[in-house]
């Protein structure tokens, strides 16, 4: 039970700092050159490593199972970061669009309980409004910034509502492909779809800066392989709510990257964000009951579960 329940601590703690990891290689990359030949160059790498590993592994995945990864892959990382990226190249700051990725939890929250049979506490819900309220905070700075259209904002939003839709679908259908086989899957297919975009939009290059090779093997190892196959794990670990939550620790976490790394300042409102999103995670996530290592039924917890990601007896899940 005790390592279950830290399996699952540290899963989401490196999820949120991979996580961040990736909006820190995309200032990076997109020093030197588009923001699509930067996807189309990060998912070529991952998808040559992706293809390797499904020769060596040569996992048994269903019809149902590949169709489910590749609408993840369309979902939750063609549409998502291709919007999230086009909206940041047309001039929204990271720090709206980090306000407008928050709403994931919300959003999840609010379709779990139809779609999903996940449960929401008053408690978590108090937790959810807290978080938004947190990240408003540290992105606060950022929020009069001007765009050239309101309708802009259109853009990200409709990025979040592809990882929320890919993150609903995975729970629902509960593929039992294993995290890394689904990361390789989805991880070529999103190589196909990034680098036929670059091309069709004339946008696919060659940089020789080599800051940029270095960008992309962070977006690769840190950014694909942590973040997204955190993602991935944390999801059959403690569902679709939970996990949204932890977004919550990612705009704080990402502006301590961006000051060590690119000396940027954090003001006294940046801070206190910081600390009432993490009192909104730990609203979110006490008492949450420890799944098995394949996510099936809790094996800790309280006996009545109030929690947002009530587990389904008996359903299949990865290994």
């Amino acid at each position: 039970m005790t390592t279950n329940k830290a399996l699952t601590l540290t899963a989401g703690a490196g999820f949120v700092v991979f996580w961040s990891c990736g909006f820190i290689g995309a200032r990076w990359g997109t020093q030197y050159t588009t923001a699509f030949d930067l996807l189309a160059w990060r998912y070529l790498v991952a998808g040559a490593i992706a293809a390797v590993i499904l020769v060596i592994r040569r996992p048994r995945i269903s019809r149902r199972d590949l169709a489910t990864q590749i609408w993840m892959a369309f979902l939750t990382q063609f549409v998502y970061l291709g919007l999230i990226f086009t909206g940041i190249d047309h001039g929204i700051t990271a720090g709206v669009t980090a306000l407008i990725g928050s709403l994931q939890p919300l959003l999840i929250a609010t379709v779990a309980g139809p779609l999903l049979g996940e449960r929401v506490s008053r408690r978590q819900w108090l937790g959810l409004v807290l978080g938004l309220a947190g990240v408003g905070l540290v992105v606060a700075d950022d929020i009069g910034a001007g765009v050239a259209s309101p309708l802009l904002f259109l853009v990200p939003i409709g990025g979040l509502l592809g990882l929320v839709a890919g993150t609903c679908l995975d729970r629902h259908r509960k593929p039992s492909t294993g995290s890394l086989d689904a990361l390789a899957v989805q991880s070529l297919v999103s190589a196909v779809l990034f680098t036929a975009l670059a091309a069709s939009t004339h946008k696919l290059t060659v940089p020789d800066e080599p800051g940029f090779y270095g960008a992309v093997l962070w977006l690769v190892l840190l950014a694909t392989g942590g973040g997204w196959g955190l993602y991935l794990v944390n999801l059959k670990l403690s569902g679709a709510t939970r996990i949204s939550s932890l977004l919550y620790l990612v705009p704080p976490t990402t502006m301590v990257f961006a000051f060590l790394l690119f000396h940027e300042t954090i003001g006294a409102l940046a801070v206190a964000g910081m600390l009432v999103c993490a009192v909104a995670v730990l609203l979110i996530r006490i008492g949450e009951p420890v799944r098995c290592g394949d996510g099936g039924t809790p094996v800790a917890g309280p006996a009545r579960s109030t929690g947002l990601a009530r587990v389904h007896r008996g359903a299949t899940s990865s290994q």
